[in-house]
């Protein structure tokens, strides 16, 4: 993990040390807002756009786990403990994505453009590709963190679309996938404490004696495959909308609108390994008979109940975050919502 985020690390410093180069002299900073003057101008040319932006798709991608640089977040997240699992499943991957939606796209409009074929087939990969080896998963924390990879491939759809409709919805799904996945991490963090091993073929009957775990588990699952009632299903509706409509003008080559219907095929696919995991988990007959398990402990029930309930409020309420989240993307695109 260490290697592969030190050397996303480094392409991304040559990346911003060639976006620095890219302008004329007289307007070199690394001042936002000097560099969004310049590229709208049309001071960076759309050779040296295309290549910037290529080599921070790679910094970011490895940040954000973007196939084929995903193979460390998985084994990463299912060795760590359970708090450092919800912190960088649920916050610290956002920095990349907040990356390209804040440096990539606005100031390397042509370089998006020129580069969305490439990260279509990736963010596609990201999603059937991973979704199939999720599937496969036969560990709890193993198939939660393919889960949190896979979940990756909607927010960079929203990303790539260019318009303020998908790109509003990535940055929702940002938070809103923080949330579920920070809640599933927490209760899988609860369970590994109580039993032997995390397979399910060693777990089962878990919800007779953890109800209140079972409960807000399968509370996240219903939010990480986007049922409607939480904020899952508000972004990625947001998101699906944006691809269809995408910013790039590609005349009778719908390639958004095709990339979007393999997209929805996701969505069974979670539905398939979130909700066998959790039968497996806390329904059916116990593995371990005669073992008293304890349920979620007093004291990490306010937490919990906090991750759900904001779940539900944006899920009920998108509006909430819609419109003070909107009109920061207004500057960056031509496309309207």
């Amino acid at each position: 993990m260490t290697i592969y985020l030190a050397l996303g690390s480094v392409i991304l410093l040559v990346g911003l040390i060639m976006l620095y180069r890219a302008v004329p002299s007289s307007a070199r900073s690394l001042d936002l807002r000097v560099l969004q003057a310049a590229a709208s101008a049309g001071e960076i040319a759309p050779v040296m756009q295309s290549s910037i932006y290529l080599v921070l798709l790679i910094g970011f991608g490895i940040l954000i786990s973007l196939v084929p640089f995903h193979t460390w977040a998985p084994e990463a997240y299912a060795s760590a403990p359970a708090p450092a699992a919800m912190l960088h499943a649920g916050v610290l991957k956002k920095f990349g994505l907040y990356g390209l939606l804040r440096l990539a796209l606005p100031l390397l409009p042509d370089g998006a453009r020129h580069w969305s074929g490439l990260l279509l087939l990736l963010l596609l990969a990201n999603i059937i590709y991973i979704g199939l080896v999720t599937i496969a998963q036969r560990r709890l924390d193993w198939m939660l963190g393919y889960s949190s990879v896979m979940h990756m491939g909607y927010i960079f759809l929203g990303i790539a679309s260019a318009n303020i409709l998908g790109t509003t919805g990535a940055a929702i799904l940002m938070f809103a996938h923080g949330l579920s996945i920070a809640l599933l991490f927490a209760i899988t963090g609860e369970i590994r404490k109580r039993v032997s091993s995390l397979d399910f073929e060693a777990m089962g009957g878990l919800a007779k004696q953890m109800p209140l775990a079972a409960f807000a588990f399968g509370l996240g699952v219903f939010a990480a495959i986007g049922l409607p009632g939480f904020s899952n299903f508000a972004a990625e509706i947001m998101v699906v909308f944006g691809a269809f409509r995408n910013g790039f003008d590609y005349q009778h080559f719908h390639i958004f609108q095709w990339a979007t219907l393999l997209a929805l095929w996701g969505v069974v696919i979670s539905a398939i390994y979130m909700l066998r995991a959790y039968r497996r988990t806390f329904f059916g007959s116990p593995a371990e008979s005669g073992i008293a398990i304890a349920d979620i402990r007093s004291g990490f029930r306010f937490p919990i109940a906090l991750l759900v309930a904001a779940s539900i409020l944006f899920g009920f309420f998108p509006q909430i975050a819609v419109q003070r989240i909107a009109p920061a993307f207004r500057n960056y695109f031509t496309a309207s919502p």
